[in-house]
């Protein structure tokens, strides 16, 4: 039987009961998008998360370009991130209108290196507007120095925490440092939809105002727009599911954090590949799990082979891919030397430890 990376089934199976009822009472309600549900998922998401405010939108790309927005941040301006992330972080920075700076990363956590910010941000370019820290793989950035050197220069803090729902820097949670953070509820992520859907959070009361209004045509009472907008709404049903897997969420994280345990016993002292690290005072949510792996592609087809599903994330870095070429000259030595190892293993709350075993029994059989 084959183990699969993820499984997003396999949670939907593990709270089917309650996801149906909550679905069919919204279809029985006749109310579908901003509603009850979504006003009630704000206000619980938000205080999980331990911010003021929660402004739901369609999907975690919409998020990060309506917090932007919100800052006025567009045409003629530079924001910093890392290039190994999901395209959608680079894709909503142009889509707000303005230009992707790109620093390297710390070897180690996969997230942006401090350093590299830090020379980016001394060139004194009043062009750079703020920083998307991304927290990737589940694990925080180095947000403690990310603060100090946006504080030190003036700039804005974004946090993307499509992939860290839950994380924390010395108990505080990913999403809570920043100006505004972003998440994505894409069905894969620790708190997943059963489609597209996202969130920003905050503690601006006024932010989260004007954001409500960009999600929907910029409307300041209905059809009457005091500026253009767009349209991205996190509908009804979609809603209702994100509030019964919220109340599962810090257990299965625990899930994911006890199947890390499994695959950091069985894979240490293999020198062939590194297991991830989890910096001090950091709760690492394992949205994935990823090795740094030598013969990377001949062990995911081993696994394969032997009934073991694998995924790199992410096959390029942004500035190698065709539509965002123009970037590949901006020097990203640890960005580019970590892409050629990464490699995902199976991690979901449903795996269980006995799959976990197998995984790691494979791989050192490949090893050996």
């Amino acid at each position: 039987m084959m183990i699969p990376q993820c499984s997003p089934l396999a949670n939907y199976q593990a709270h089917k009961l309650e996801i149906d009822r909550a679905v069919r009472q919204v279809m029985d309600s006749g109310w579908y998008i901003l509603g009850r549900e979504v006003e009630a998922f704000e206000k619980e998401f938000a205080a999980w998360n331990g911010n003021a405010c929660c402004v739901s939108c369609a999907n975690g790309t919409d998020a990060l370009e309506l917090i932007l927005r919100s800052l006025d941040i567009g045409q003629g301006d530079q924001v910093i991130t890392v290039a190994n992330t999901a395209v959608a972080t680079i894709a909503a920075i142009e889509r707000a209108g303005a230009q992707p700076v790109l620093a390297d990363i710390n070897p180690e956590t996969f997230t942006m290196c401090p350093d590299s910010l830090e020379k980016l941000l001394s060139r004194g370019s009043g062009k750079v507007k703020a920083v998307i820290a991304v927290h990737l793989f589940g694990h925080p950035a180095a947000v403690s120095q990310i603060m100090a050197l946006t504080e030190k220069y003036g700039k804005r803090l974004i946090e993307d925490c499509a992939q860290a729902h839950g994380a924390t820097v010395n108990g505080n949670k990913a999403g809570s440092f920043g100006v505004a953070a972003a998440f994505s509820f894409y069905p894969t992520k620790n708190l997943g939809a059963l489609g597209d859907g996202g969130a920003v959070v905050t503690d601006s009361p006024e932010l989260a105002a004007k954001m409500r209004r960009l999600r929907q045509y910029g409307w300041e009472s209905r059809y009457i727009s005091s500026y253009a907008g767009i349209n991205s709404r996190l509908d009804e049903i979609q809603a209702a599911v994100l509030l019964v897997k919220l109340k599962y969420l810090d257990e299965e994280n625990r899930s994911r954090q006890a199947l890390a345990a499994v695959y950091d016993a069985g894979l240490a002292g293999l020198t062939m590949l590194a297991a991830p690290k989890v910096k001090a005072g950091c709760a690492h949510v394992y949205h994935q799990y990823v090795i740094l792996a030598e013969e990377r592609d001949r062990l995911q087809n081993f696994l394969k082979e032997n009934g073991i599903g694998t995924a790199i994330h992410y096959p390029e870095p942004v500035h190698l891919q065709p539509a965002y070429v123009r970037y590949a000259g901006t020097g990203l030595p640890q960005t580019e030397k970590v892409n050629r190892k990464l490699l995902s293993l199976p991690i979901f709350p449903e795996l269980g430890p006995e799959a976990a075993e197998q995984v790691v029994k494979t791989i050192k059989k490949f090893y050996s």
